[in-house]
């Protein structure tokens, strides 16, 4: 019914900018919140950004200041600029959405992305 597809992430250097994005689609009515989640090796899942559809966000503190996330609502898309990248920033980043399908809230999931910081 809904994917999520996200794009953008990839290799970087310590102090370098990646954007991702992340592009729903299919049977949707609307999306509530959105946001971008991130699990490292041996780690578990932890929450990166979230913003509502009002646009209130929030952060977890070591990417507060760094990161900003945004969303486009006519493209059903959510963005995560990432700035001053640091080693400890590399995980699978998963975008993840609240989205109203047929008067139900479901909790769809992206494929995940890749973002390694390294020199």
């Amino acid at each position: 019914q809904v994917q999520l597809v996200e794009s953008g992430g990839g290799l970087v250097q310590p102090g370098g900018s990646l954007r991702l994005s992340c592009a729903a689609s299919g049977s949707i009515f609307s999306i509530n919140a959105m946001g971008w989640y991130r699990q490292a090796p041996g780690k578990q899942r932890d929450l990166v950004a979230a913003i509502t559809s009002g646009g209130s966000t929030n952060y977890a503190d070591s990417v507060k200041g760094r990161f900003t996330i945004s969303r486009d609502n006519a493209k059903n898309t959510v963005y995560l600029q990432m700035n001053n990248l640091k080693p400890e920033d590399t995980a699978v980043y998963y975008c993840n959405a609240d989205v109203v399908v047929y008067a139900k809230i479901y909790d769809y999931w992206g494929q995940g992305t890749q973002v390694t910081v390294s020199s």
